[in-house]
């Protein structure tokens, strides 16, 4: 067994979800999941099939994007996961429509900071192990820390 990582492309002023899945019509799902629920985000997802033709299968409502997603998951290259790159819109907005999805599994990561995947190559294939989502940890919060991120939060418009 050989391991890998593979650092994947988060679009410029966006976002990435990676997850893992196990059915053709993942793209399909996750795209209207997403238009459904926050219809002016631009974003690509790609598939990873596992089985019968094993293509990538790619959906979405921007070439650019989707190209990227494609671009992603041929880096990865293992079977049933797929990626959505988006802009427009933030994986908070989208997330809980994508688990609801019946064929997700589960989701590795919901990020816009540089990430990396540990893909483990085998015999048979690839594998995603895990993420190395950001950067360590460079201390625990002070009370000004906190009270930034919470003026943060009420100046989005996640907190009152």
């Amino acid at each position: 067994m050989e391991l890998k990582a593979i650092r994947l492309e988060v679009p410029e002023g966006g976002n990435l979800i990676l997850g893992q899945t196990h059915f053709i019509k993942t793209v399909e799902d996750v795209y209207e999941a997403i238009v459904n629920t926050v219809p002016q985000m631009k974003f690509g997802v790609a598939f990873n099939e596992a089985s019968g033709p094993c293509l990538i299968r790619v959906e979405g409502n921007d070439a650019e994007l989707k190209a990227l997603a494609a671009r992603n998951a041929t880096a990865i290259g293992a079977g049933h996961i797929f990626v959505v790159v988006m802009k427009d819109g933030y994986p908070i907005n989208v997330l809980g429509r994508i688990k609801d999805v019946p064929e997700v599994c589960s989701i590795h990561c919901a990020t816009a900071n540089p990430v990396e995947v540990i893909v483990a190559e085998t015999e048979q294939g690839k594998g995603v192990l895990g993420v190395v989502d950001g950067f360590p940890p460079k201390g625990v919060e002070t009370e000004a820390d906190a009270k930034v991120r919470q003026e943060f939060l009420r100046k989005i418009g996640y907190k009152r």
